[in-house]
């Protein structure tokens, strides 16, 4: 049974700009996975994930952005982002490095704001995730 959310106007348009923001960061690093672009294909290398990684994340970060405006898939497309940009965060702190490529440290402060973002969306829509999105409102008497 798909539970219902009923968000005030304030967190309505939290829930609107952080779905917005995250997809748009999500959307515009696509054509550099796809494309095959050099710094792409180089980040995914020292990571021992190319090519695999980098266009099968580029798959899961495009279902996200979809999903994030889907009634009752934004929580799953939430959890997607998050679960995608923690991996990428892992990287950065492990093997990357925060600045990346000459990059002032851009690509990891967006996956910064990715994972906020999405963390935000997550815990607004956790009441319709799959399964246990019922029994998560209902032990923290969260928005429903």
């Amino acid at each position: 049974m798909k539970q219902s959310i009923q968000l005030s106007k304030g967190l309505t348009v939290v829930s609107w700009v952080t779905r917005i923001v995250a997809a748009v960061i999500l959307l515009q690093t696509l054509f550099f996975k796809f494309s095959a672009h050099p710094d792409s294909v180089a980040i995914f290398t020292a990571v021992g994930q190319e090519p695999i990684g980098r266009i099968g994340s580029g798959i899961v970060e495009l279902i996200a952005s979809v999903m994030l405006f889907v009634p009752g898939l934004v929580a799953v497309g939430a959890a997607l982002a998050v679960g995608t940009m923690s991996g990428a965060i892992f990287f950065h702190l492990t093997s990357l490095g925060v600045v990346v490529n000459d990059d002032g440290g851009t690509l990891f402060s967006l996956a910064i704001v990715v994972w906020v973002c999405s963390a935000v969306g997550l815990w607004l829509y956790r009441g319709t995730l799959p399964v246990i999105g019922p029994k998560l409102v209902g032990r923290t008497g969260g928005v429903s």
